[in-house]
């Protein structure tokens, strides 16, 4: 990544799709949605109207509300802040192990192909657009993502083939989440339709995913970080975070989340519920990819020594 492109879109790497089926490039952040509850719609809104492009969400009523998150994506098309091209939309089938017993969008007794594509069906119904948008925009998804990797590797397959028959028509991409190196290398070798993005948990206890982001550097996989700021408190206070936050005057947790952009191949979810906040972090990308510009090697410093705080070898 060069300094003139610092934090600028990621453009999934998708050979399947053709021209028609294009999909906005992911930005810095991806706004996440879980636990947001009855304020989901509301925030989604806020969220698009305050420099969001990107949404994250799940078909996982335990702890997301995809029906709300498309009220919130609705009204904000409605009202003219955001085109339903230019909103990316991922969100995820999640197994039964990971749902509410009394509340899943498909029968659990229903053989696992059968669960992915009721999942999908359900998520296809919430993000249809088209009383707002024009014809054959009205309904898709751009990323789909398998939430876990299931017990066995073959069950992982099965999943993944069964998501692979609604692409590219009604799903654009498809990704995992909460995945290890070793996982994610057997199922990129044996998908037809590789993953295009990796969510992640991004803590010290798995080493940060050096690892997994190097392969995904690789194989162009752009690498979603999850849990930046509540998993790591220690980085928040760092020497290293606040030196940059100081030399360009925003907050620590704004810098942390610059350093971690600035690894490169990497985008963050970023979940507050406070305007302000979502203000704040748009603003303080722009300041400090203007500060790495006019300041190439002070921001290369602070990169540096930040990957040496993870334990991440040089570039």
């Amino acid at each position: 990544m060069t300094r003139s492109a610092l934090f600028e879109k990621l453009a999934l790497h998708a050979p399947h799709l053709s021209g028609r089926h294009a999909i906005p490039a992911l930005p810095a952040f991806i706004y996440g949605t879980a636990w947001k509850k009855g304020a989901t719609s509301d925030l989604v809104y806020e969220a698009l109207s305050n420099g969001f492009t990107a949404i994250d969400t799940a078909a996982q009523p335990k702890h997301y509300r995809e029906d709300l998150v498309a009220a919130g994506i609705h009204r904000a098309i409605k009202d003219g802040k955001i085109k339903r091209s230019e909103v990316y939309i991922q969100t995820k089938f999640t197994s039964v192990g990971g749902q509410d017993p009394d509340n899943m969008p498909f029968d659990p007794k229903s053989p696992l192909a059968d669960q992915v594509k009721a999942s999908v069906i359900s998520s296809l119904q919430n993000f249809n657009f088209a009383d707002v948008v024009a014809e054959g925009e009205a309904q898709y998804i751009d990323t789909l993502v398998l939430h876990s990797p299931m017990p066995t590797l073959n069950e992982t397959l099965e999943v993944w083939e069964t998501l692979e028959q609604f692409v590219p028509s009604e799903i654009r991409n498809l990704g995992i989440s909460n995945c290890n190196l070793f996982t994610l290398m057997d199922l990129y070798e044996r998908a037809r339709i590789k993953p295009t993005v990796v969510q992640n948990r991004f803590y010290p206890s798995t080493k940060f995913d050096i690892g997994v982001r190097q392969f995904c550097k690789e194989k162009n996989i752009v690498y979603q970080s999850f849990w930046t700021l509540s998993a790591n408190p220690g980085l928040v206070g760092s020497n290293e975070t606040r030196s940059l936050a100081n030399q360009v005057g925003i907050s620590p947790q704004s810098a942390l989340y610059c350093l971690v952009l600035g690894l490169g191949n990497v985008t963050v979810l970023n979940g507050t519920k406070s305007v302000q906040h979502m203000q704040e972090d748009w603003n303080a990308v722009k300041t400090v990819k203007e500060f790495a510009q006019s300041h190439p090697e002070r921001w290369d410093a602070a990169v540096a020594s930040f990957r040496r705080l993870i334990g991440q070898p040089k570039p």
